[in-house]
């Protein structure tokens, strides 16, 4: 897809970023590589996520992934001038996003109400496990909590618990769907000038997303599930979408399979019949061609199974530069994951890097407040900050 050099669709709108963790940083990520400003405040023990994964200049790779591009502004909320500092920035932004446990932001003065009340065209995201009022607002919330309390994880079998997902989805879903409420609000303060509060709970999220959910709205208690399956085959492991009745009805027609159950047996074995015939037959195969010829003669979509080390080898991947490099601000690059929007009059590759704690300190109070740092107590840098500052 050829690129035109429009400018990026959020450029010229603010945003002063207060998360951390996932959900609220992965918004804050999109949102900077559509274009927006945005500013990270954060306090001077850190995201906790800066500990996590191979660190390069005090920088791991996951606050690196999640927070590419953002400026950063390291602010002491418990300091002498800490809240109001924060809210004078706030009100020269457009949007303030947050995933404070509720009642956190109200503690410092820094909440909705206080906020709006000085700049009404004001848009504020506040991200939580269980909505901002409510009977179980309170309780911590992590992606796993989610997942757990949101009936998505599979069935325990016999003494085995079930295993959580290798995937913080509750914390993808509820971040890109707060990205989707904060550009609506956008249009509507564009068209109307009033600004908006967006309570984004991160259980609803969840609900609103997991297709296994809705057949509990007719009162089903969990339906055969619609997703793949995995199958062997002499080319290894493949998952293949669809239940067994469809995989066998087509894999009987088209490569001939069939099943010497006696009519009068009952349903556990003509299923555990079909289940060896078909893996009898994938892995009876001379090689990796002939299982896909066998899938695609069937009508049958087929994935190889790649373990994590894998997937950047993905021809897709590689032919869309998925993965890019950036500047690991010691002197070499590191590799992040870029956006997946590929825009036909827009370029969206330059996704910038990751800051140390309190690098734009100085640069941020000048733009946004024309203030400088001198006296400032609440504010602080770490020591790749100092290192860098000229």
């Amino acid at each position: 897809m050829s690129t035109a050099s429009l400018p990026k669709p959020l450029e010229g709108v603010r945003v002063l970023d207060l998360t951390r963790v996932f959900a609220g940083p992965i918004a804050g990520r999109t949102l900077s590589d559509l274009g927006a400003d945005v500013v990270k405040v954060e306090p001077p023990d850190g995201d906790v996520t800066r500990l996590w994964g191979r660190k390069t200049a005090g920088l791991s790779s996951y606050f690196t992934q999640q927070n590419c591009g953002k400026r950063n502004v390291c602010i002491d909320l418990n300091a002498d001038g800490g809240p109001e500092l924060v809210a004078r920035l706030a009100a020269q932004a457009d949007v303030v996003i947050e995933n404070f446990r509720p009642g956190v932001m109200a503690k410092f003065g820094i909440d909705w109400s206080a906020l709006s009340e000085r700049k009404p065209s004001l848009i504020m995201l506040s991200i939580s496990g269980f909505g901002q009022e409510g009977p179980e607002s309170q309780r911590a919330a992590y992606a796993s909590i989610i997942h757990a309390e949101s009936g998505i994880l599979p069935p325990a079998e016999g003494d085995e618990m079930p295993l959580d997902l290798d995937l913080s989805a509750a914390d993808v879903l509820s971040g890109m769907h707060g990205v989707i409420a904060v550009l609506a609000a956008l249009r509507t303060r564009d068209a109307t000038g009033v600004g908006q509060y967006i309570d984004m709970a991160m259980m609803d999220a969840m609900t609103f997303s997991a297709d296994i959910i809705i057949n509990s709205l007719d009162g089903a208690r969990r339906a055969e599930s619609i997703n793949g399956e995995v199958w062997r085959t002499v080319d290894g492991p493949k998952m293949v979408p669809g239940g067994l009745r469809w995989i066998w009805h087509q894999l009987s027609t088209t490569a001939g399979l069939s099943d010497a159950t006696p009519p009068d047996a009952d349903i556990s074995q003509k299923i555990a019949s079909r289940r060896t015939i078909i893996t009898d037959f994938l892995c009876g195969l001379p090689d990796r061609a002939a299982v896909i010829e066998a899938f695609d003669a069937a009508n049958l979509a087929w994935a190889d199974v790649r373990e994590c080390g894998e997937v950047l080898e993905s021809p897709t991947l590689v032919h869309r530069e998925t993965v890019v490099e950036v500047d690991d601000r010691c002197g070499g690059t590191r590799k992040v994951i870029r956006n997946p929007y590929r825009m036909s009059a827009t370029d969206l590759s330059d996704i910038g890097v990751a800051a140390f704690r309190g690098e734009h300190n100085t640069e941020v109070l000048a733009e946004w407040l024309g203030v400088g740092t001198e006296g400032v107590d609440a504010l602080s840098t770490d020591e790749w900050a100092d290192g860098d500052s000229s």
